[in-house]
């Protein structure tokens, strides 16, 4: 089973390869895992349909006894089935349906294999946790599709109304299986199953939050808005994802938890109302549309609606008539839209009131259609006809709210057939005063997937006795009922069938009187609940404007101390209530007297930052603070905290001095005497409670400390610094944490500066002749050499002559040529002796973006891109490959982060020792890097960029406002 799974993800990260060098063809090749999962599902029939199972199982998080388990049951082995064996079809038939030149294909491709293994990995699922995680897959997978032409607001506007809605429903899903996990005291769905939780009310609401989960995926009223929108994907998602996967992924929850939570008091009430009212909504609403896609859309919604109740009755033969009537639905409505998407490409339109005489011109694909619609409109001898049949009978026979269902579904089913007819008759019949609409031959291979799907509906509509054995299997797992029903498909005369007479009379009669129908429909239309969604959005919309007018006032000063405040207010009210200094230990002043001289000079550069105008003041002084903390760390034994922290602040200052260049020297804001005086009491405040807290918390440890166990544990394996044993070994899933939060952070920065592509790396060589901000020079320069007055110079820089004159530093440009490699080496040493000596990957990374922020200080961006060609992209990909492929490495071990060492001899170098911490380190060290260069060439050539863009429009309106013949510095009189 994992290896099917696996095999979807693993082939569609390969789709843009495969698309690359085969085409639409490659759809071919993407449909062979969910072929090879059906196959499989085939081979299992005998077991689920016996009552059997095959499961597997693998313990994810063991402390919280969460494990990913997966099995094979009966009802399983029907949505297995049904997501697979449709998958293959669906992808064959893409390759028919595309073309070569169609825009972003690759993409499409691996998104769409992609979710049909998570669709796989959904219903094989045996634990609520692995359920929920492939349920959001589907949801993210789905998402891309809708919105597969993102190029079109309506694509984007849809993909992200389905992306909102079923998330939404699926957070609350979450907590609602949290609940039911700790209530059953397992989150294994076969145990819980099993054995259920009794009714309380904490399972009540458990509940009905799974069931706002399993509705919004299934698109029931109130939530069905989103699924007629996401017929803006291409016809393949939607003969997919909306008629055979991803909406019966609700449907197929309610049906695996009906078993255990059918009898908690709000199931029936919910299911079976909300169940019926998106029947009717939905098949009313289709009456009236005209587009072929968005008549099934809601016909879909309708039979979700019909698929919900049935499932959700809770009784035996309901569970076998909704089991049957999903096998139905799929090899119905799959068809019928693949169908749909050869119309539109033959005849170039959807819209019912132009297609004219495409049954004649079509005639094998209109006979697939009327199939399909045949066992919609559950006409015997398909396999609808024999699904509907099984319905009515087990409502029939059922309580007072089944009876009062019953005559629902009829109501439903009348409108089924009405709006199936409306489809086959505007899809494919010659209308009178409409002209034949011109059509192009339609390949066998066009036609094959729908034609299979709708054959087999024709083939397991007498021979629907075989499913029998394997629907009964799950229908037994409910209480069993005196005369138990049993699939076939003629059942004689009795109440069942006349009610399928009746619908089918009624649908006829509507689809008759089509024009009075939508006349009235429309009269009486309420507004559509995609409009409703929209108005509350704009709405919402319009009130966080209005509240972000109101306290975002665009002062920094404001936002800090209103953070501090609420900060300072909470604290305190804890310690005043609390006061949990009571037995704390008292502080001590300090250790050594030095610390308190250097905690003094640090807390005299934090005050002056109060009182100083200028920018560059602040920076400076808000750096020795910084450089203060560091001392305080080497005064206390902290080496590696030390150097770590005397890197991060001068590379922190480089990147303001970067920003002040085209910032003005005084602050902006003026600050009065008054408001001065408010903020420096709320600042002194807020730092006298934080080491109040920090003082009681580290007052509070009980335990014994674990410093002397990691220096036992770190000496066990022959090394000394335990800090960095620590960060790449003992604590290294925070590391790669933090380091993955870094790489995004540095991310969203650069793109906040870079709106639009990147494109340094191919202007960087035009430009390299032409004005920049580091050869802009004064427009008279007096008293320098020119000509052969000068002496003979020598580029210490590859990109000295960018250079103007006056901003160059002969000693600057030698000393950072003299020291770029050196600095270099030292920033490996720090790497490799991290295990020994103070070092690590993250101070190796700032050292060596130090040796590459000299070379950008001494010549300009210029010569940054000559130090570093490479995209800092590069490194901070690779940075968190290698970190994140040495982690995965220890699953070979059993566990994440496993440490491996290697113990060798080399010759001239003799012992040496390589483990994998070394190799963690070396991507945390290449993550850093990328960060720190990736920043330095966003602020450093986009300021840069800016500076010249000023100097050009400058010169332009000097040109201009000196009249022509007039010499500069003459003040405009003649010569």
């Amino acid at each position: 089973m994992t290896a099917l799974v696996v095999c979807h993800f693993v082939l569609a990260a390969c789709a843009r390869p495969l698309v690359r060098a085969l085409g639409r063809r490659a759809f071919i090749v993407l449909a062979l895992p969910p072929a090879a999962a059906t196959a499989w599902a085939a081979t299992q029939w005998d077991t689920a349909a016996s009552g059997g199972s095959v499961t597997w199982s693998w313990q994810w998080m063991p402390a919280y006894d969460v494990t990913v388990d997966l099995r094979l049951d009966a009802l399983a082995e029907l949505m297995v089935l049904l997501a697979a064996g449709i998958g293959t079809l669906v992808l064959l038939y893409c390759a028919s349906y595309f073309t070569d030149e169609t825009p972003q294909l690759a993409g499409f491709a691996g998104n769409l294999l992609a979710f049909a293994g998570a669709m796989l990995a959904l219903v094989l699922a045996d634990d609520l946790i692995s359920l929920y995680v492939f349920w959001e897959l589907t949801t993210v997978f789905s998402y891309l599709l809708i919105g597969y032409d993102s190029e079109q607001k309506h694509s984007r506007r849809s993909a992200l109304q389905a992306l909102t809605v079923t998330t939404l429903g699926g957070l609350a899903m979450f907590v609602g299986f949290l609940i039911i996990g700790q209530s059953a005291g397992t989150y294994r769905i076969s145990a819980i199953l099993a054995d259920p939780p009794g009714a309380s009310l904490a399972v009540s609401v458990a509940v009905v939050l799974i069931l706002c989960g399993a509705l919004s995926k299934s698109a029931i009223w109130p939530f069905s808005l989103w699924l007629p929108n996401a017929m803006a994907a291409p016809t393949p998602v939607s003969a997919y994802l909306h008629a055979a996967a991803m909406v019966k992924a609700g449907v197929y929850l309610v049906a695996r938890l009906a078993p255990g939570f059918a009898d908690v008091p709000v199931w029936r009430p919910v299911v079976i109302v909300l169940g019926a009212a998106t029947m009717l909504l939905g098949g009313w609403r289709a009456l009236r549309l005209n587009d072929l896609k968005i008549v099934l859309a809601y016909g879909t919604v309708s039979q979700l609606g019909f698929l919900t109740l049935l499932a959700g009755v809770g009784n035996r033969d309901a569970a076998l008539a909704a089991a049957v009537m999903i096998l139905g639905h799929a090899l119905f409505k799959a068809p019928l839209f693949l169908v749909t998407g050869i119309v539109d490409h033959a005849a170039g339109t959807r819209d019912l009131r132009k297609l004219s005489g495409v049954g004649r011109a079509l005639p094998h694909v209109c006979t697939v259609a009327v199939l399909a619609a045949a066992s919609m409109a559950a006409l015997p001898p398909l396999l609808g006809f024999a699904a509907k049949e099984a319905a009515f009978d087990a409502l029939l026979h059922g309580d007072t709210a089944d009876r009062w269902a019953l005559g629902i579904t009829v109501a439903g089913s009348a409108l089924t057939v009405a709006y199936t007819v409306r489809f086959v008759w505007g899809a494919f019949a010659r209308k009178p005063g409409v002209e034949d609409i011109p059509v192009h031959r339609v390949g066998w291979a066009f036609l094959a997937s729908p034609a299979l799907l709708a054959v087999c509906g024709l083939v397991l509509g007498p021979g629907v006795g075989w499913t029998d054995r394997l629907l009964s299997a799950y229908a037994d797992t409910f209480p069993p009922s005196a005369h138990p029903y049993h699939l076939a498909l003629w059942h004689g005369f009795g109440t069942a069938l006349l009610l399928s007479a009746v619908a089918m009379a009624c649908g006829v009669v509507l689809f008759a009187a089509r024009t009075t129908v939508t006349r009235l429909s429309r009269r009486i239309a309420w507004p559509t609940a995609d409009s409703v969604f929209g108005h509350l959005l704009l709405d919402l919309e319009r009130l966080s404007l209005q509240l972000t007018g109101l306290v975002q006032r665009g002062s920094l000063s404001v936002y800090l101390a209103t953070t501090l405040l609420v900060m300072l207010a909470g604290q305190l009210t804890v310690l005043g209530v609390d006061r949990p200094w009571h037995g704390a230990a008292a502080p001590r002043v300090w250790d050594v007297p030095l610390q308190g001289a250097i905690a003094v000079l640090t807390c005299a550069a934090a005050l002056l930052c109060l009182t100083v105008s200028r920018r560059m003041k602040a920076v400076v002084l808000a750096g020795l603070t910084g450089y203060g903390a560091a001392l305080l760390f080497v005064v206390q034994g902290g080496p590696d905290l030390a150097l770590t922290q005397f890197c991060v602040e001068t590379v922190s200052m480089i990147v303001f001095v970067l920003v002040l260049r085209r910032m003005p020297v005084h602050f902006q804001e003026s600050v009065s005497t008054w408001r001065r005086a408010v903020r420096i009491p709320v600042a002194l405040a807020a730092a006298a409670t934080l080491g109040v807290v920090v003082w009681v918390a580290a007052s509070a440890r009980r335990a014994a400390p674990a410093g002397a166990a990691m220096v036992e544990e770190t000496a066990h394996h022959g090394l000394k610094d335990v800090v960095a044993t620590i960060l790449v070994d003992l604590r290294a899933w925070d590391t790669m944490g933090e380091s993955a939060v870094l790489a995004a952070a540095a991310i969203g920065v650069t793109s906040l500066i870079y709106l639009h592509r990147r494109t340094e790396g191919s202007s960087l060589r035009e430009e390299l002749h032409g004005r920049t901000a580091w050869s802009l020079t004064a427009p008279e320069m007096t008293g320098l050499p020119h000509g052969e007055e000068g002496a003979p110079e020598r580029s210490w820089l590859a990109a000295g002559s960018t250079l103007a004159p006056e901003h160059r530093s002969i000693v600057f440009e030698v000393v950072a040529r003299l020291l770029f490699h050196p600095i270099l080496v030292l920033s490996l040493y720090l790497l490799f002796c991290a295990e020994n000596m103070p070092g690590g990957g993250f101070v190796g990374g700032l050292v060596a973006g130090l040796a590459l922020i000299t070379r950008y200080l001494a010549g300009g961006r210029f010569e940054l891109a000559e130090a570093a060609p490479l995209q800092p992209g590069l490194f901070t990909g690779l940075g968190l490959f290698i970190s994140t492929g040495v982690a995965l490495l220890g699953l070979a071990e059993g566990t994440v982060l496993h440490a491996w060492t290697h113990h060798g001899r080399l010759p001239l170098i003799g012992e040496y020792h390589l483990g994998t911490p070394v190799l963690f380190d070396f991507g945390v060290y290449l993550l850093v890097l990328g960060v720190v260069l990736d920043i330095v060439r966003a602020l450093g050539a986009k300021i840069d960029r800016q500076i010249e863009r000023a100097a050009v429009e400058k010169a332009a309106a000097a040109s201009t406002a000196t009249p022509p013949g007039t010499a500069p510095g003459t003040g405009g009189m003649p010569g």
